[in-house]
């Protein structure tokens, strides 16, 4: 998973350097946000108690969180996404509380989103380059194109044992 580290508010750069990917229980979750920053740490602390809450299953955290998104008036008015991944997959948690399991591996979120994956989707089907170089160059090419997307890229990755355990985590700036 990566990230650029641009946050924004209107036509305004406020940081160039924001930490938008995050690992969570135990190291076995990875997840990431786009929108306002502040509505997306609130959601990152829900969920991370939701996980908590269901022994590190993020398929269950993820639901009970949008369950909860769409039941709570102030959650409801939260402009944020999240992307989780973990050994079970990729789910992208919607502004609007929706849980969305992507058919292909691949997910993007914000502004620079669509730009990143189809640069991914592209390199996938074409090179044999991995996962976080693939990352690294659709979040370049996002950067090239999207005024709201900058180069200040990070890329986390944890691998995984055969058993499902979680064995190193990686990051590269």
């Amino acid at each position: 998973m990566g990230a650029d580290g641009q946050v924004t508010i209107g036509e305004l750069v406020m940081k160039a350097g924001a930490r938008k990917v995050r690992r969570v229980y135990h190291d076995e979750v990875l997840t990431g946000f786009s929108g306002a920053t502040a509505d997306a740490f609130a959601l990152f602390e829900r969920f991370e108690r939701q996980l908590d809450h269901y022994h590190g299953n993020p398929r269950r955290a993820a639901v009970e969180l949008a369950r909860e998104w769409r039941s709570d008036r102030f959650l409801r008015e939260l402009e944020a996404w999240l992307l989780i991944a973990s050994r079970e997959g990729i789910l992208v948690l919607s502004g609007t509380g929706d849980v969305v399991e992507p058919d292909d591996d691949l997910a993007a979120i914000g502004s620079g989103g669509p730009y990143a994956q189809a640069a991914a989707r592209a390199l996938v089907t074409a090179t044999s380059l991995s996962a976080s170089e693939i990352t690294r160059i659709g979040l370049e090419t996002a950067a090239a194109m999207c005024i709201y997307t900058n180069d200040q890229i990070s890329v986390e990755a944890i691998s995984y044992s055969e058993d499902g355990a979680a064995l190193e985590a990686g990051s590269g700036g």
